[in-house]
């Protein structure tokens, strides 16, 4: 059974669809056992909290430098011991030493298809006004694990979202975590716990 730790730092959307997925049997062969969030008032730690399950903030603001804070949540990471960490829209910079540790076995969903706006600084809503202004046609969303830098580890699903006349931000936000991020997440969570993803060449494989 497959060990999750989530990582959040707002409403938790992307955690009750994971939530919901391992209740309806999307999601086999693994459960989720710690959320964590930056946030003391993340609604995500009141969705586990509903469901029985551990949770806890760690915030960079209860610290007195930055590395306190990648110590303490390093520490609180090997107490809860998990097998997965997804970062379910989670806006903190993970630590070299987080990423070192759990190497090939954190991933993080992007609300563009990658390569398209991604990198610093395209997050939250700001994804979805880039993708505005610059007019393309068809946008979506990103599964993938993290490496050493922002939006650059192996892929392993993505789902492509229309962009439709009249959208703003938040209309196109909604319709992409509806149709692709909601969707692939729990499918790439369900594809590693019953070990269907290997990565090759810095490629991920999925058979």
């Amino acid at each position: 059974m497959l060990k999750i730790a989530v990582l959040v730092s707002g409403g938790g959307t992307n955690l009750e669809a994971i939530l919901e997925a391992v209740d309806n049997g999307t999601i086999t062969n693994a459960r989720v056992e710690t959320v964590i969030s930056n946030n003391p008032n993340a609604y995500a730690l009141e969705r586990a909290a509903k469901r029985g399950i551990a949770h806890l903030c760690i915030s960079p603001k209860d610290f007195f430098s930055r590395d306190l804070f990648h110590q303490a949540l390093l520490e609180q990471l090997r107490a809860c011991a998990p097998d997965l960490i997804v970062l379910a829209g989670y806006l903190v910079v993970i630590p070299p030493e987080v990423i070192a540790e759990y190497k090939n076995r954190m991933i993080n969903i992007h609300p563009s298809l990658i390569p398209a706006f991604c990198g610093k600084g395209y997050y939250g809503l700001k994804v979805h006004e880039g993708v505005l202004a610059r007019g393309v046609k068809v946008t979506g969303a990103t599964v993938h694990f993290v490496d050493e830098g922002t939006d650059t580890g192996p892929i392993i699903l993505q789902r492509a979202v229309a962009v439709e006349e009249g959208d703003t931000p938040e209309i196109l936000q909604r319709r992409v975590m509806e149709q692709a991020e909601w969707k692939i997440l729990p499918e790439a969570i369900d594809l590693i716990a019953n070990g269907r993803v290997r990565i090759e060449n810095g490629r991920t494989r999925i058979g």
